[in-house]
């Protein structure tokens, strides 16, 4: 599996807007894309505005084609010019969910 974590520092004030933003995307890109498998919203408790995205995808064309959905480009549209800063850190998944070994 491939991941993406992104971090998302808002301008101030932009919490509500962005939110109502992507919640619905991350809920759409779960339930209508089959190439994605976990698409969390983080709130930082340390640091006022800053968000953190866990997404998992079956593979990188699974995250190439949520880049074409209508509803990751109608987020993309309200949440880009809220944003001060933004990271992405990319990753395969080597583990996920492991199960504690039985003696």
């Amino acid at each position: 599996m491939y991941c993406i974590i992104v971090q998302t520092r808002l301008k101030p004030g932009q919490r509500n807007a962005f939110l109502a933003a992507m919640l619905p995307n991350a809920a759409a890109s779960v339930r209508e894309e089959p190439g994605c498998h976990v698409f969390d919203v983080i709130e930082d408790r340390d640091s006022p505005d800053l968000f953190h995205l866990y997404e998992l995808y079956a593979d990188e064309a699974a995250l190439a084609a949520h880049k074409q959905t209508p509803h990751y480009l109608a987020c993309r549209e309200v949440v880009n010019p809220l944003i001060a800063e933004q990271t992405v850190i990319r990753a395969d998944v080597l583990a996920t969910r492991p199960r504690a070994a039985t003696p």
